[in-house]
């Protein structure tokens, strides 16, 4: 009885990662911090800079974009080495479902980024923009709520 116990209660005991685990998550978290909070960041500081210097914007973005990208690179490899230690079989039908929608969601976030960086009106900026920045929060949310 005792031991039963024992190992019942040892088994709820949160444990540490390996260290090839921790890497990988530390790496995905860190590269999530900079497309998506990156782009918070810049979203919040447009408007200001734009009054003060617009002249600046372009540079302060391109900047940006030197960083954001190599990060959605690592996003989207380290998403792929995420995938790799799941046992799917071991999922339910809606952790599947949400999984499917974080990945098209990253496809849109992506292109939408991409495509706000091709724009030439304010107006498709700002949409292709809201759209990169709602959908890169969105896959982030997802990210948290499949981790389980």
């Amino acid at each position: 009885m005792f031991i039963s116990t024992v190992s019942l209660i040892s088994s709820n005991v949160p444990h540490l990662s390996s260290a090839l685990n921790g890497i990988r998550l530390s790496l995905h978290v860190l590269a999530a911090a900079v497309w998506v909070g990156g782009q918070i960041v810049l979203a919040g500081l447009v408007p200001k800079v734009r009054k003060v210097s617009p002249e600046v914007l372009s540079a302060i973005a391109n900047q940006f974009a030197k960083m954001a990208w190599p990060a959605f690179v690592v996003l989207v490899l380290t998403g792929l080495w995420n995938a790799s230690a799941i046992d799917f079989s071991a999922t339910s039908w809606a952790w599947k479902v949400v999984f499917i929608i974080k990945l098209v969601l990253v496809v849109v976030t992506g292109l939408a980024s991409f495509l706000h960086t091709k724009a030439k009106s304010k107006k498709l900026i700002a949409a292709w923009g809201s759209v990169a920045g709602t959908s890169a929060i969105a896959v982030l949310v997802l990210g948290i709520f499949i981790t389980g």
